[in-house]
C-alpha cells in the first residue's frame, strides 16, 4: 500500500468464511479478478488468512480476507480456526461460503450462528452452482454462485455494496470547527515519532480541516508559544498529542479550547464515553490489580515505550500502587478479557471502527472498564476536564 492509499482503519473490511475445500480461495480470486489465493483441491490450502486491500465496485476502498477452513484439524487446525474467529471481529461483511452441492452442514451453521450474534451483515454464497442441474433464485442474502465459471459473480458484489456500513456523519475535527478558523495540531517529535512521517490520526486531523475550509498549523510543543503569539486572533482549538498535554496545558491559556487527538480518535471511533468512564476507574485499583495493555498494531517497543513503560510508570506515581500488566498487540485480543481489573487500549488508529467496538463490548461482557492511553494520561496528568469541554455532556460526568 502506498503513501496515497485509503489506510486500512478507513476502508471496508470484507471476510470469506465456511469449511475447507468450498471454494473461497477461487471465490475471492473471482470477486477480486486476481490470482491473490492459492487454489487446490487438497484440503486445508489456505493456512492462514489471505488478505487484499483494493477498491471494489460499488463497495469503494476495501480489504478483502480469506480465512482458513472453520473445520480444520489437529492442533494446528485448531490454531487456525482461532486466527478464523479472531478475524470476525474485524469484519464489516462476512460472506458465508458453502458447496451449493451439498448445502449447509453443521460447522457452517454453526459458524453463522456465530457471524449473526455479532451483529455482522452476512451474505450466504453458495458455491459450484454450475453444478447444479436448476440454480435456485437468490433471496436478500442467499446468491447461488460459481467461482470457476464466474456465474452470478457481479450480483455477488452488488449485494455486498448493499450490505455496506452506512458511513458515519461524525468527522475526527470537522463537526467541531466552522470554515476560516484557525486550528493549532501539537504533534511532538521524539524517539517514539515515526522517521520522515507523521501518525496516522494527525495526517487524518489535517486533512479532515482542510476539508472543512478551516486552516491547521502544526507544531511542536516546544514552539507552540511562539506559535500562539505570532496569531492575531486565538485558533478556535488546540489539539495536542497526549504525551505533552501537560506541557500544552500550561502554555495554552484557558480561554482557548484544548483536547487531544486520542479525545477526539475515541469520539470518532465510538467509545469516548465508555473511555472516560472506564477511566474513572483507575481510583479504585487495589495493589496487585491485573491491566491489559493492548495496542492494535505491532512495532518495536523502544526503552522508553508509552504502553509498557511510561503508563506504568505514570499509574504507579497517581495511586502508589504496584500492578500486574500484561500486554498484547496486533489480532491478539483475548476473546474473552474476563479477569482483569482495566482494560488500556492505544488510540486505535490502526483498527476499524468495528474492532474497537468489538474489543471495549468484549470488555463490557466481562464488567472489566475499558479506556486508552490518552484519556488515562490526561486523567493522572489533571488535564482530563478541560480537554473535554468542547463536549459539554461528557464534560459534566467528569467534573
Amino acid at each position: 500500500m502506498s503513501l496515497n492509499d485509503t489506510p486500512g482503519s478507513s476502508r471496508i473490511h470484507i471476510g470469506l468464511f465456511g469449511c475447507r475445500n468450498v471454494g473461497k480461495s477461487s471465490l475471492m480470486n473471482a470477486v477480486t479478478g486476481q490470482d491473490l489465493a492459492v487454489v487446490s483441491a487438497v484440503k486445508g490450502t489456505t493456512t492462514d488468512p489471505v488478505r487484499k486491500a483494493m477498491e471494489l465496485l460499488p463497495l469503494g476502498p476495501v480489504v478483502i480476507t480469506d480465512t482458513p477452513g472453520f473445520d480444520d484439524e489437529g492442533e494446528l487446525g485448531e490454531l487456525r480456526v482461532k486466527k478464523t474467529r479472531q478475524k470476525l471481529a474485524t469484519t464489516d461483511i462476512a460472506i458465508l461460503v458453502t458447496d451449493a452441492t451439498r448445502g449447509m452442514n453443521d460447522d457452517e451453521k454453526e459458524l453463522l450462528s456465530i457471524i449473526q450474534a455479532k451483529e455482522i451483515p452476512c451474505v450466504i454464497a453458495y458455491n459450484k452452482c454450475d453444478q447444479l442441474e436448476t440454480v435456485p433464485d437468490h433471496t436478500e442474502k442467499e446468491i447461488w454462485v460459481s467461482a470457476a465459471t464466474g456465474q452470478n459473480i457481479f450480483e455477488l458484489k452488488e449485494m455486498l455494496g448493499r450490505l455496506a456500513p452506512k458511513q458515519t456523519t461524525l468527522r475526527l475535527v470537522g463537526d467541531v470547527i466552522k470554515p476560516k478558523d484557525v486550528v493549532v495540531l501539537v504533534t511532538p517529535i521524539d524517539e517514539s515519532a515515526p522517521k520522515g512521517r507523521m501518525i496516522l490520526p494527525q495526517v487524518q486531523a489535517i486533512r479532515d480541516i482542510l476539508d472543512s475550509d478551516a486552516i491547521v498549523m502544526t507544531t511542536k510543543e516546544t514552539e507552540l508559544a511562539e506559535t500562539l503569539a505570532a496569531l492575531k486572533e486565538d485558533p478556535a482549538i488546540v489539539i495536542t498529542d497526549s504525551q505533552a498535554f501537560e506541557i500544552v496545558d500550561q502554555i495554552v491559556p484557558d480561554r482557548i479550547p484544548l483536547t487531544s487527538f486520542s479525545i477526539m480518535l475515541a469520539r470518532y471511533k465510538g467509545f469516548l464515553d465508555e473511555a472516560v468512564a472506564g477511566a474513572a476507574a483507575i481510583d479504585d485499583l487495589a495493589e496487585g490489580a491485573r491491566i491489559l495493555v493492548a495496542e492494535g498494531c505491532t512495532h518495536h517497543r523502544q526503552c522508553n515505550d508509552i504502553g509498557t513503560v511510561k503508563l506504568p510508570n505514570w499509574l504507579k506515581q497517581a495511586t502508589g500502587h504496584d500492578f500486574v500488566y500484561e500486554t498484547v498487540s496486533g489480532t491478539e485480543f483475548p476473546e474473552d478479557p474476563g479477569g482483569y481489573d482495566l482494560i488500556l487500549h492505544c488510540g486505535g488508529c490502526m483498527l476499524t471502527e468495528r474492532e474497537v467496538l468489538s474489543r471495549m463490548h468484549a470488555a463490557q461482557d466481562q464488567d472489566v472498564p475499558f479506556t486508552n492511553y490518552g484519556i488515562t494520561i490526561a486523567k493522572l496528568t489533571g488535564t482530563l476536564e478541560r480537554s473535554l469541554r468542547i463536549f459539554p455532556k461528557l464534560h459534566d460526568l467528569v467534573i
